[in-house]
């Protein structure tokens, strides 16, 4: 009896100080989650549609990884350019308008037929969204403390996810309720994407009423802008970080792989529709669970670099192991679910400490940078991993581990040469 009262005292202490800490998020940030909620929901709802519509052209499943390469692509050249820019003023404006650029690609791309110009009106789609990503980012961190700064980002990302799982769920109502069919034509796949499109111009005109003005910190913010500067200045950065950066390109590469092709291997053995979806939406609930309960403590510790070391390290061996057992969906259940934990901890841990080399008014910039390199994974990781899922299914997810593996050993050297810098530092 005692043990229950102790369990449920421990439960209320956690709801309480939950509600205290939500009530305590700055406007500006609470603006953010909701904005980049519905993003999520939005900009999901022609995933699940896009292979069946890609197939229903008559086009050859190669284009397919290629259309995904074509957006990221856009995503890798436009996180440099936007945050630039949106370091300068009105940042609101930057992403309404990339907002808009993506609607347009979108609608493009379900009005075509030709598979070239789709992949051109995919990489129009991936420079335009890059813009929102970016700065909704930029903008989170320059209204919030250094304190809470990494459950911030962890809470940005997890209730993306999340409104990336409902727009799934929406995206496959679409298709099968037969009220919404009749009316808005959702079996012919094109009209999804229009769909998509129109709730996105909305999406842009409310983020452009209620986001608010942009803290002005930046000294570029008069002069003539030169896009060109965000891609030059790279170089510029602190060494340390760009072998960071280098890292984090090649753990893209291994999670955007598995998360990619996960859901072809439990199509090809024969997993229904209903339980690839399930398992999707779960997935994102955990991925909130552990942002809500375990990044706060992490963020606590403050010992960043030791756990990205031990978490990609972990991501590595737990993706090797689960891809060979004879039951699959159990083992996606049991140990997969263990590194969905682990990345969304990764994640935030990683964000922090590259927006932490940025000065102040510049995290348009170093974030755009950041983009650029994790949008590296996005293009090569399909293209590799569909190459390899073909020679054999098993080696897309040791490749994975492969690329964490190697992520690993760079976050090693970056965390020696930290060290070394404060003891010449305290020295």
């Amino acid at each position: 009896m005692g043990i229950i009262k102790k369990f449920y005292k421990i439960n209320i202490t956690l709801i309480v100080d939950l509600y205290r800490f939500i009530k305590n998020i700055p406007r500006a940030v609470k603006l953010v989650f909701f904005i980049y909620f519905f993003q999520g929901v939005i900009h999901n709802l022609g995933h699940p549609v896009t292979p069946a519509f890609v197939d229903g052209l008559g086009i050859n499943d190669f284009y397919f990884g290629m259309f995904f390469s074509a957006m990221a692509l856009g995503l890798l050249v436009g996180g440099p350019i936007w945050g630039y820019l949106g370091d300068r003023g009105n940042k609101r404006l930057y992403i309404v308008l990339g907002l808009l650029v993506y609607s347009l690609g979108q609608y493009l791309f379900a009005s075509s037929t030709n598979q070239y110009m789709m992949l051109l009106w995919r990489f129009m789609s991936g420079f335009g969204v890059s813009s929102s990503v970016t700065l909704l980012m930029s903008h989170l961190l320059e209204h919030s403390e250094e304190e809470n700064r990494t459950v911030y980002l962890g809470w940005y990302q997890a209730i993306f996810v999340v409104g990336s799982s409902v727009g799934y769920i929406i995206s496959g109502q679409l298709t099968e309720i037969q009220v919404i069919i009749d009316v808005l034509h959702t079996d012919q796949y094109e009209n999804i994407f229009y769909i998509q499109a129109i709730w996105n111009i909305f999406h842009a005109v409310v983020i452009f009423f209620v986001i608010g003005k942009s803290v002005k910190l930046a000294k570029e913010t008069i002069g003539k802008a030169n896009i060109f500067k965000a891609f030059t200045d790279i170089k510029k950065l602190d060494p340390t970080l760009i072998l960071f950066l280098i890292s984090l390109a090649f753990i893209s590469i291994g999670a955007i792989s598995v998360s990619k092709f996960i859901e072809k291997i439990m199509f090809e053995l024969t997993y229904t529709e209903e339980q690839i979806g399930n398992f999707v939406g779960i997935t994102g609930f955990v991925s909130l669970g552990a942002t809500i309960f375990l990044v706060p403590i992490v963020a606590k510790i403050k010992k960043d670099f030791p756990f990205m070391v031990f978490i990609q390290f972990f991501s590595a061996v737990i993706i090797f192991i689960v891809f060979r057992q004879n039951d699959l969906l159990v083992a996606l259940y049991t140990g997969f679910m263990l590194y969905v934990i682990l990345k969304a901890i990764y994640t935030p841990l990683e964000q922090h400490y590259i927006s932490s080399h940025a000065p102040k008014g510049k995290y348009g910039t170093i974030m755009g940078v950041r983009q650029m390199f994790f949008a590296i994974g996005l293009v090569i990781g399909p293209l590799i991993g569909g190459a390899l899922f073909d020679l054999k299914p098993i080696y897309v997810f040791d490749f994975s581990a492969v690329m964490f593996l190697i992520g690993v050993i760079l976050l090693l050297i970056v965390g020696k040469q930290i060290k070394r810098l404060e003891i010449d530092n305290n020295g």
